[in-house]
């Protein structure tokens, strides 16, 4: 079967050679990152898709979306967890809020993420329960530029199948974006703060403000405006990428041998822009949906999440993208939250050591998160499609945690979410307890509904969910 590609760049200790960094970038302002070379300041590159002939669509015809949204420091079991058991099953505490959904959602439980687990490698159970939850894998502890995950599944599929919408796939956070410095017992900050990886090297940042992903979607201005700032932008981008490429392939004669890898892979990076900037193209004129663009980001933790939600909505919606990550806040999160009157950092209760008043806060918070996920799929199921169907009945919509007990750190017995009937792939309604088996099962099920079949296996994978 075909294998996704791995791009994992060998190393070495080549000579280095000065380089001016200005005389490189002179006119691209922050336009396009440059990739780690050992010749000057380290950056960063991303990994090209590959094309694959996946058909992301219903039996009805309407476009089938994936979504992965994490909230961090797993949760507190006891108000998690659903009692009974099939569709006889009633929601606990915590899920309460998902009441409106009980019937179009399935609650899986017995998913393990073991890469989270320390072995070797100490302390630092958040950096590997993010790090690695897409892909099954056991991240690298390091805090240095020698990071190494794995690739994801989100990428994985939007490889094959990407090349349906105008964006192949959407990474969203309400959190800071950091893909460097030690963040988690000498685990780098890479791990925590990015979700989707294009290879074991590449993590793919998110976009933490939504006025900048809704002008990424739709274009900037207002609406009946957007479409021209849309196309401007476009070809301002291409200007500049032609202008990149002609430079980095000067660039690349006068390099080290190590260095010629990087800029090779640089270079295939900027070819992937190049592509979906024409594959963009191909399709159009860009939706104008009658909303705001949005102002910024909010103070409020909960009109922040539910702005991003927002606008994954109209991405879906519009058809833009049909596969997104979404990181809610890094694993590890001490945020406060005021909304709710619960003044300590969220990581800090999670160790609550059985002290009842903190196990109840952490209950809260988890609720509350949930009331924000509640909120997302009632966008979801009032948007219908032209066959009568929602948006919700064609999606795949995967919530939750690498974490499942914050006090403990333990990783097995997942805190999952599977909302939506995928065109009616999936039975929803049921909590489901699964034999103990890794996460990775479920997403390499969630891709055989994207059309994305080849993928034999997925970092520690055993095989497929059963009767999902």
């Amino acid at each position: 079967m075909k294998k996704p590609n791995v791009i994992d760049p060998k190393r070495g200790a080549e000579r280095q050679t000065a380089f001016s960094r200005r005389n490189f970038l002179r006119g691209l302002g922050v336009t396009v990152a440059l990739p780690a070379l050992e010749s000057f300041l380290p950056r960063s590159c991303v990994a090209a898709p590959g094309d694959a002939p996946a058909v992301t669509t219903t039996a009805s015809g309407a476009p089938m979306r994936m979504a992965y949204i994490y909230f961090p420091n797993g949760a507190h079991q006891a108000n998690w967890t659903p009692t009974g058991e099939g569709r006889d099953y009633r929601l606990s505490r915590t899920m309460e809020p998902l009441a409106a959904f009980k019937d179009k959602m399935q609650v899986l439980g017995g998913l393990n993420h073991e890469g989270g687990y320390p072995g070797p490698d100490g302390a630092g159970d958040h950096a590997r329960a993010s790090g690695g939850f897409l892909s099954g894998v056991r991240v690298r502890k390091t805090a240095g530029s020698d990071i190494h995950a794995g690739i994801t599944i989100d990428q994985i599929v939007a490889r094959e199948a990407g090349h349906l919408t105008r964006f192949p796939s959407l990474e969203l956070t309400c959190d800071v974006v950091r893909k460097s410095g030690s963040c988690d017992s000498g685990y780098s900050c890479a791990y925590q703060y990015n979700l989707a990886w294009t290879s074991p090297t590449a993590p793919l940042a998110p976009e933490p403000n939504p006025r900048l992903v809704f002008e990424r979607l739709f274009g900037a201005g207002p609406r009946g405006e957007r479409q021209a700032n849309y196309q401007l932008r476009q070809q301002e981008q291409s200007s500049v990428l032609d202008f990149v490429l002609d430079e980095a392939r000067t660039l690349q004669q006068q390099t080290s041998a190590r260095d010629r890898q990087r800029v090779d892979q640089y270079l295939t990076g900027l070819r992937s822009i190049e592509q979906r900037i024409q594959q963009a193209e191909h399709f159009g004129a860009t939706p104008d949906p009658d909303a705001n663009t949005p102002a910024g980001i909010p103070d409020s933790f909960r009109d922040y999440m539910r702005l991003v939600y927002g606008v994954l909505h109209l991405a879906f919606q519009t058809d833009a993208t049909r596969i997104a990550t979404f990181l809610l806040a890094n694993d590890g999160s001490n945020r406060i939250f005021p909304d709710i009157d619960i003044p300590e950092g969220h990581h800090h209760l999670t160790h609550h050591r059985n002290n009842a008043e903190m196990m109840a806060k952490v209950a809260l918070i988890d609720r509350y998160y949930a009331e924000q996920f509640a909120w997302f799929l009632e966008q979801l199921e009032s948007s219908k499609e032209l066959d009568g169907s929602s948006i919700l009945d064609n999606s795949m919509i995967m919530y939750g945690a690498g974490i499942a007990d914050g006090n403990r750190h333990s990783h097995n017995n997942l805190p999952i979410i599977l909302a939506g009937g995928a065109g009616g792939a999936v039975t929803p309604g049921r909590f489901t307890r699964l034999r103990s088996q890794p996460i990775t099962n479920l997403f390499l099920s969630m891709a055989d509904r994207m059309g994305v079949r080849n993928v034999e296996r997925l970092g520690d994978s055993t095989g497929r969910v059963e009767g999902l």
